[in-house]
């Protein structure tokens, strides 16, 4: 049935695909702990079919209880409360790891025809194991929803992307396990992306006003709390591997988490919607442009497509959408 419609995919509509529900995200269930053979998985295995390891993030639950979870730690061998110490942490989590992957000499030349593709380029092959349940969980967004929530429209662009995911997807579960567990979606958000362009001096470097702005993005968002979880010159990488990417004079993606509010969410019984963790913002500037572009999925998706329902979840992805837009406009940006 699943491979029937991944072969579908790329001839459904959105609007019919929404009707009858989509698949957002799957899981591949493997009994027992597989975290050794996932590690082996993502460091040796994935590159034989032409994927790309950027970012590795493996095992956040570790930080999350180092964070939060220990009342005291050693400074020069004496002993001293843990500033960031909260009693009510609980630790649920035997495994959480992200790790942000892309196929680059297929996503290049996609990137050429429709550049918000970006918001899911790298995208995170997740894992997950709760405490107390003797099963691992390895998966990632579906390929559909990711072009869905991009407004990718390009048919061509659609159906090589999703195609790229069958050799993935049949390694994932001849390691991990066949079993596969899905979630289901109805509708995405009226606007499930933000984006936003900054004008600039053509006339003056454009190498010195990205690292200026580049300089100002991280600075404002480490201000407030956000991790920078990655970095990806799309364009140093297509010009090292030799793929055609002369659309763009400049093209990269960051990697962005908020540590306590991914804590909050995914170590408090949804650390399935850590697939859509971190956020790929991408940034670009056309060839001869004196604009760069910039977007990113909202958090908004992770409501709708994974069926977050607890309040207090749902009031901090809003939040975070507020805010993160907040800090984009604060740096010169124009919301579109």
């Amino acid at each position: 049935m699943f491979n029937r419609l991944l072969m579908g995919a790329a001839a459904l509509s959105l609007a019919a695909s929404m009707a009858f529900g989509a698949t957002g995200a799957k899981y591949y269930v493997g009994d027992g702990d597989k975290e050794k053979v996932f590690m082996s998985l993502v460091n040796e295995k994935i590159n034989t079919i032409g994927y790309v390891l950027s970012d590795p993030h493996e095992r956040i639950n570790d930080a999350y209880k180092t964070k939060w979870g220990t009342e005291f730690k050693t400074e020069k061998g004496v002993q001293v409360k843990h500033p960031d110490f909260d009693p009510t942490f609980k630790e649920t989590l035997d495994n959480l790891g992200f790790f942000s992957i892309t196929n680059d000499k297929v996503v290049g030349p996609l990137l050429m025809k429709e550049p918000a593709l970006g918001g899911f380029s790298p995208f995170n092959l997740g894992i997950y194991k709760k405490m107390g349940e003797d099963k691992t969980y390895v998966g990632h967004v579906d390929p559909e929803t990711m072009l869905n929530i991009t407004g990718v429209k390009d048919a061509d662009v659609r159906a090589k992307f999703i195609a790229s995911f069958v050799p993935l997807d049949k390694m994932v579960g001849e390691e991990i396990g066949s079993k596969v567990q899905t979630v289901e979606y109805k509708a995405l958000p009226e606007k499930p992306m933000m984006t936003f362009e900054v004008s600039f001096d053509r006339e003056a470097s454009l190498d010195a006003f990205i690292s200026d702005f580049q300089g100002k993005f991280e600075e404002a968002f480490e201000k407030n709390h956000y991790i920078i979880a990655g970095y990806k010159d799309f364009k140093g990488a297509m010009t090292d591997n030799n793929i055609e990417f002369g659309r763009f004079d400049a093209y990269w993606v960051y990697s962005l988490c908020h540590f306590r509010f991914s804590e909050g969410i995914f170590n408090n019984g949804r650390p399935d919607a850590g697939i859509f963790a971190p956020c790929s913002m991408y940034m670009y500037v056309e060839k001869g442009s004196n604009k760069l572009m910039i977007g990113m999925p909202k958090l908004e998706n992770w409501i709708a497509v994974m069926g977050i329902k607890d309040p207090k979840m749902v009031d901090s992805i809003h939040k975070l959408d507020k805010e993160i837009t907040g800090i984009m406009i604060g740096l010169g940006a124009k919301e579109l």
